[in-house]
């Protein structure tokens, strides 16, 4: 969020902008960790077209962030998303499609039937049907490598004059309601006429005293595994119990559901073994049979900025405020919105209103308002 931002305000409007980054190597950074996935089967119209635009952003990211003639590359392929539902998850997925389809993102409901047809690898006894997002003009799901776009998204920013700096912000002091200047551990002070706060999972002590951020770090474990099963045609699936699971090369990635009981910032270094042997595993044979022979290769974790309000994005001016804005809380779906937020977020910077798609829904003035947008797919 922050790379793609500073990108922005740069390239777009011309401003000078610095990345104050205390990770510059990006070791724990949720961006590098994520599974980097994107999707447009959402239940919330700002989602949908929030991805709809990013998604055209990844298509030709190799023109739009080229640097003296090479263009990233990033990965991208577009399997799409299978939701999967039994007779009381159906009604959903129906209500979801049809907002999707409002919007133009192109979902196909299947019933068990058409399941079992489509994917002879995949147990429907216990399923009513399911959804399948499928690539369009104006929309597709899929994955990509989300380091390389971080990466790009840094080294356009910089070839545009934007500067990195290797400190960390440990306050924003105001002058009245205006946003004056940016405290480091450094003991640098520095001034600004706008800060942009991107910490993600560690937004909310930099807002302390200005806005309560319910915006806290949850641990989620990424686990890859092997198996010899042949999957065509395999999409990114994720399982009325909440696991999901994608192919990777010749392997697979798998993850288990947010719970509400996942503690704050837990050690990333403590991979839940335990989760995958006594949870995930059963569950993975039993959806596809072919998965009872499988071998867990290795696994690592990042954090979601989890909203713990709606599970959406809290975007925009910080109200009460001015000179001050925020872009965090996206709950699992930031990698996949970045381009269309950094652009949106930098037109409300540069000139006072959102041009190319609206993000006023994402405000947190919502949080004052007590009046939750909540997203109810979240993986």
């Amino acid at each position: 969020m922050g790379a793609a931002t500073a990108c922005f305000l740069a390239g777009d409007h011309g401003l000078r902008v610095s990345v104050i980054e205390r990770d510059p190597a990006y070791r724990r950074a949720s961006s590098s960790l994520s599974a980097s996935s994107i999707r447009h089967q959402f239940s919330t119209a700002i989602n949908i077209v929030l991805s709809q635009s990013s998604l055209a952003f990844y298509r030709r990211i190799g023109a739009a962030l080229a640097v003296d003639g090479e263009a990233p590359q990033i990965g991208l392929v577009e399997p799409g998303y299978l939701y999967l539902a039994t007779a009381a998850g159906m009604p959903v997925l129906q209500a979801n499609a049809a907002l999707q389809a409002q919007h133009g993102a192109s979902t196909l409901l299947l019933d068990r039937a058409a399941l079992a047809q489509r994917f002879a690898w995949l147990a429907v006894d216990d399923l009513a049907g399911g959804s399948l997002g499928l690539s369009t003009e104006n929309s597709g799901e899929g994955w990509f490598d989300g380091y390389s776009v971080l990466q790009a998204f840094r080294r356009k920013a910089r070839a545009l004059g934007v500067t990195f700096v290797a400190d960390e912000v440990t306050a924003i002091e105001m002058a009245g309601p205006r946003v004056a200047t940016v405290v480091c551990t450094s003991g640098t002070r520095r001034c600004a006429a706008a800060v942009v706060v991107t910490a993600g999972a560690w937004s909310a002590p930099l807002l302390a005293g200005v806005l309560p951020l319910p915006v806290r770090p949850r641990k989620r474990d990424v686990f890859v595994f092997r198996s010899p099963a042949q999957l065509a045609h395999c999409p990114l699936l994720i399982d009325p119990s909440g696991f999901w699971f994608r192919p990777e090369g010749n392997r697979f990635l798998c993850g288990a559901p947010p719970r509400d009981s996942d503690p704050d910032e837990a050690p990333l270094e403590a991979i839940d073994h335990g989760l995958f042997d006594q949870w995930l595993w059963p569950r993975l044979a039993a959806r596809v049979p072919a998965f009872e022979s499988l071998r867990l290769e290795r696994a690592w974790a990042g954090y979601y900025e989890m909203n713990t309000f709606d599970q959406n994005g809290l975007v925009g001016a910080v109200p009460g405020s001015e000179g001050l804005y925020l872009a965090c809380g996206f709950s699992g779906h930031g990698m996949q919105q970045a381009p269309a937020v950094g652009r949106g977020l930098a037109e409300l910077i540069a000139t006072g209103r959102y041009g190319t798609l609206d993000l006023a829904p994402l405000s947190p003035q919502r949080l004052l308002d007590g009046q939750p947008l909540r997203e109810a797919n979240v993986i």
